[in-house]
């Protein structure tokens, strides 16, 4: 059957199948993002703001859509999963799943920022000086 069946067809019913496959993998990963949203609003909203603009409700906990301007988020994947512990007090100790982890790396990569080059650190290198 395959055979006989026009190419300019083969072509449309394969680019069907790609665009249908593309548009699985998006979902699931907008599934994944929600997930890691809906985990950082449960254990972590009530001190940090998790979102893409607003305040922190605690003023010394950073907002999660700059934490790449300190460090590779993914880096955060080995606490994440034997436990958050910070150097204060009022922190809960979070351990999370495995599932968990790449929900919440997922949701955080989604969110970072940019830092704005006008509001930089006085004296803080210039990225492009780094371009050797």
């Amino acid at each position: 059957m395959w055979l006989r069946l026009s190419t300019s067809l083969k072509s449309g019913m394969l680019t069907a199948v790609l665009f249908l496959t593309a548009l699985s993998v998006l979902a699931a990963e907008e599934d994944v993002t929600q997930k890691g949203e809906a985990i950082l609003s449960e254990h972590c909203a009530r001190c940090h703001a998790i979102g893409t603009s607003g305040e922190s409700p605690n003023e010394e906990a950073p907002p999660f859509r700059v934490l790449s301007e300190n460090y590779p988020v993914d880096d955060l994947a080995e606490s994440l999963a034997e436990g958050i512990m910070s150097g204060h007090p009022d922190m809960p100790v979070f351990v999370f799943k495995p599932e968990e982890v790449e929900a919440i790396l997922v949701y955080l990569r989604s969110i970072q920022v940019s830092p704005d080059p006008e509001t930089e650190m006085p004296g803080s290198p210039d990225p492009a000086d780094a371009k050797g």
